[in-house]
Protein backbone atom coordinates (compact mmCIF):
# COMPACT_ATOMS: atom_id res chain seq x y z
CA UNK A 1 0.00 0.00 0.00
CA UNK A 2 1.64 3.34 -0.54
CA UNK A 3 1.42 6.45 1.59
CA UNK A 4 0.71 9.49 0.17
CA UNK A 5 3.30 12.26 0.29
CA UNK A 6 1.21 14.47 2.87
CA UNK A 7 0.68 11.60 5.31
CA UNK A 8 4.27 10.89 5.39
CA UNK A 9 4.67 14.54 6.00
CA UNK A 10 2.12 14.85 9.20
CA UNK A 11 3.77 11.47 9.80
CA UNK A 12 6.85 13.05 10.58
CA UNK A 13 5.74 15.73 11.75
CA UNK A 14 3.91 13.63 14.74
CA UNK A 15 7.44 11.80 15.39
CA UNK A 16 9.52 15.10 15.81
CA UNK A 17 6.67 16.93 17.92
CA UNK A 18 7.12 15.10 21.28
CA UNK A 19 10.94 16.03 21.11
CA UNK A 20 9.80 19.71 20.86
CA UNK A 21 7.02 19.64 23.79
CA UNK A 22 9.07 19.92 27.55
CA UNK A 23 6.93 19.11 30.48
CA UNK A 24 7.86 18.68 34.22
CA UNK A 25 8.05 16.47 37.05
CA UNK A 26 5.39 16.51 40.22
CA UNK A 27 7.90 18.70 42.25
CA UNK A 28 7.92 21.72 40.44
CA UNK A 29 4.47 21.59 39.14
CA UNK A 30 3.16 21.12 43.04
CA UNK A 31 5.56 24.23 43.48
CA UNK A 32 4.13 26.31 40.76
CA UNK A 33 0.18 25.49 42.22
CA UNK A 34 1.12 25.92 46.14
CA UNK A 35 3.19 29.12 45.22
CA UNK A 36 1.03 30.96 42.80
CA UNK A 37 -1.93 29.89 45.49
CA UNK A 38 0.01 31.88 48.22
CA UNK A 39 0.74 34.74 46.27
CA UNK A 40 -2.82 35.16 44.90
CA UNK A 41 -4.01 34.75 48.56
CA UNK A 42 -1.77 37.83 49.41
CA UNK A 43 -2.70 39.97 46.67
CA UNK A 44 -6.45 39.27 47.15
CA UNK A 45 -6.19 40.07 50.93
CA UNK A 46 -4.14 43.52 50.11
CA UNK A 47 -6.29 44.62 47.07
CA UNK A 48 -9.05 44.19 49.60
CA UNK A 49 -7.46 45.81 52.51
CA UNK A 50 -6.11 48.75 50.05
CA UNK A 51 -10.32 49.07 48.73
CA UNK A 52 -11.24 49.30 52.72
CA UNK A 53 -9.04 52.05 53.05
CA UNK A 54 -9.81 54.05 50.08
CA UNK A 55 -13.36 53.97 51.62
CA UNK A 56 -12.22 54.50 55.06
CA UNK A 57 -8.67 56.19 55.49
CA UNK A 58 -8.99 55.42 59.77
CA UNK A 59 -9.54 51.25 58.59
CA UNK A 60 -6.78 49.55 60.17
CA UNK A 61 -5.73 46.69 58.53
CA UNK A 62 -5.94 43.20 60.44
CA UNK A 63 -1.76 42.77 59.77
CA UNK A 64 -0.92 45.77 61.31
CA UNK A 65 0.56 44.13 64.55
CA UNK A 66 3.14 47.36 65.70
CA UNK A 67 5.00 50.49 64.38
CA UNK A 68 7.33 47.68 62.48
CA UNK A 69 4.59 45.55 60.95
CA UNK A 70 2.45 47.96 59.91
CA UNK A 71 0.57 46.90 56.71
CA UNK A 72 -1.65 50.09 55.98
CA UNK A 73 1.85 52.11 55.85
CA UNK A 74 2.73 50.45 53.34
CA UNK A 75 -0.68 50.67 51.34
CA UNK A 76 -0.86 54.57 51.73
CA UNK A 77 2.96 54.80 50.28
CA UNK A 78 3.38 55.68 46.36
CA UNK A 79 5.29 52.40 45.82
CA UNK A 80 1.79 50.59 46.70
CA UNK A 81 0.23 51.54 43.18
CA UNK A 82 3.78 52.26 41.06
CA UNK A 83 1.58 51.85 38.04
CA UNK A 84 -1.46 53.55 38.68
CA UNK A 85 -3.22 51.07 40.41
CA UNK A 86 -2.86 48.51 43.59
CA UNK A 87 0.34 46.96 42.58
CA UNK A 88 -1.27 43.61 44.49
CA UNK A 89 -3.53 43.54 41.11
CA UNK A 90 -0.35 42.73 39.29
CA UNK A 91 0.05 39.39 41.55
CA UNK A 92 -4.05 38.36 40.73
CA UNK A 93 -3.37 37.84 37.33
CA UNK A 94 0.30 36.76 37.39
CA UNK A 95 -0.57 34.24 40.23
CA UNK A 96 -3.34 32.85 38.69
CA UNK A 97 -1.30 32.25 35.20
CA UNK A 98 1.06 30.37 37.23
CA UNK A 99 -1.13 28.11 39.06
CA UNK A 100 -2.90 27.37 35.42
CA UNK A 101 0.24 26.23 34.26
CA UNK A 102 0.78 23.78 36.98
CA UNK A 103 -2.33 22.46 37.04
CA UNK A 104 -2.06 21.86 33.21
CA UNK A 105 1.46 20.30 34.01
CA UNK A 106 -0.22 17.83 36.29
CA UNK A 107 -2.51 17.36 33.73
CA UNK A 108 -0.06 16.27 31.22
CA UNK A 109 0.79 19.49 29.52
CA UNK A 110 4.11 19.97 27.77
CA UNK A 111 5.48 22.99 26.49
CA UNK A 112 7.68 24.55 23.25
CA UNK A 113 10.37 25.99 24.97
CA UNK A 114 9.54 29.81 23.89
CA UNK A 115 6.84 29.62 26.28
CA UNK A 116 8.85 28.20 29.41
CA UNK A 117 11.18 30.93 28.31
CA UNK A 118 8.39 33.48 28.72
CA UNK A 119 7.56 31.95 32.14
CA UNK A 120 11.22 32.64 32.82
CA UNK A 121 10.78 36.34 31.85
CA UNK A 122 7.90 37.02 33.75
CA UNK A 123 9.61 35.50 37.26
CA UNK A 124 12.30 37.40 36.58
CA UNK A 125 10.05 41.13 36.21
CA UNK A 126 8.41 39.56 39.58
CA UNK A 127 11.89 39.08 41.25
CA UNK A 128 13.15 42.24 40.22
CA UNK A 129 9.78 44.08 41.41
CA UNK A 130 9.45 42.39 44.48
CA UNK A 131 13.34 43.34 45.54
CA UNK A 132 12.66 46.94 44.54
CA UNK A 133 9.37 46.92 47.19
CA UNK A 134 11.80 45.23 49.43
CA UNK A 135 14.39 48.39 49.58
CA UNK A 136 11.79 50.71 49.70
CA UNK A 137 9.78 48.80 52.40
CA UNK A 138 12.84 48.42 54.71
CA UNK A 139 14.48 52.01 53.34
CA UNK A 140 12.31 54.54 52.70
CA UNK A 141 8.61 53.49 54.20
CA UNK A 142 10.06 52.08 57.06
CA UNK A 143 7.49 49.05 57.93
CA UNK A 144 6.75 45.92 56.91
CA UNK A 145 3.86 44.14 55.58
CA UNK A 146 3.21 40.29 56.41
CA UNK A 147 0.95 39.28 52.97
CA UNK A 148 3.43 41.29 51.07
CA UNK A 149 6.42 39.72 52.78
CA UNK A 150 4.47 35.86 51.63
CA UNK A 151 4.57 37.46 47.85
CA UNK A 152 8.20 37.85 48.12
CA UNK A 153 8.52 34.44 49.36
CA UNK A 154 6.79 33.06 46.89
CA UNK A 155 8.12 35.00 44.01
CA UNK A 156 11.80 34.48 44.78
CA UNK A 157 10.78 30.37 45.20
CA UNK A 158 9.13 31.08 41.37
CA UNK A 159 11.77 32.39 39.94
CA UNK A 160 14.76 30.41 40.41
CA UNK A 161 12.87 27.16 40.33
CA UNK A 162 11.74 27.99 37.22
CA UNK A 163 15.53 28.82 36.43
CA UNK A 164 16.49 24.79 37.50
CA UNK A 165 13.80 23.15 35.22
CA UNK A 166 15.09 25.64 32.14
CA UNK A 167 18.35 24.80 32.84
CA UNK A 168 17.90 21.28 33.56
CA UNK A 169 16.08 20.78 30.33
CA UNK A 170 18.77 22.70 28.15
CA UNK A 171 15.86 25.72 27.41
CA UNK A 172 18.89 27.77 29.27
CA UNK A 173 22.43 27.02 28.13
CA UNK A 174 25.09 27.06 30.58
CA UNK A 175 28.34 25.26 30.93
CA UNK A 176 28.09 21.65 31.94
CA UNK A 177 29.63 22.14 35.16
CA UNK A 178 27.33 24.73 36.57
CA UNK A 179 24.43 23.29 34.95
CA UNK A 180 25.54 19.85 37.66
CA UNK A 181 25.89 22.41 40.25
CA UNK A 182 22.39 23.91 40.04
CA UNK A 183 20.82 20.35 40.03
CA UNK A 184 22.64 19.17 42.74
CA UNK A 185 22.47 22.36 45.05
CA UNK A 186 19.69 23.98 43.98
CA UNK A 187 18.49 24.42 47.66
CA UNK A 188 21.43 26.90 48.40
CA UNK A 189 20.42 29.52 46.20
CA UNK A 190 16.98 29.80 47.71
CA UNK A 191 18.08 29.29 51.50
CA UNK A 192 20.90 32.37 51.04
CA UNK A 193 18.37 34.70 49.48
CA UNK A 194 16.01 34.34 51.95
CA UNK A 195 18.21 34.39 54.99
CA UNK A 196 19.74 37.37 53.38
CA UNK A 197 16.78 39.17 53.42
CA UNK A 198 15.72 38.36 57.05
CA UNK A 199 19.30 39.66 58.34
CA UNK A 200 18.43 42.88 56.35
CA UNK A 201 15.12 42.54 58.19
CA UNK A 202 16.85 41.89 61.42
CA UNK A 203 19.68 44.89 61.33
CA UNK A 204 17.00 47.60 60.04
CA UNK A 205 14.91 47.54 62.91
CA UNK A 206 17.24 45.49 65.81
CA UNK A 207 16.36 48.43 68.11
CA UNK A 208 12.93 47.65 68.16
CA UNK A 209 13.09 43.62 67.86
CA UNK A 210 15.76 43.90 70.35
CA UNK A 211 12.87 45.24 72.97
CA UNK A 212 11.03 41.97 72.55
CA UNK A 213 13.31 39.42 73.58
Amino acid sequence: MVTPALDEARTDDEQREPAELIGAGKAFSWLLVVCGALGLLASWVIVIDKFKLLEDPNFVPGCSLNPIISCGNIMKSEQSHVFGFPNPMIGMVAYSVVIAIGVGILAGARYRSWFWLGLQAGTVFGVGFVTWLQYQSLYSIGSLCLWCSLAWVVTIALFWYTAVHNIKHGIIKVPAGARSLVLEFHWVVPVLWYGIIIMLILTRWWSYWSTLV
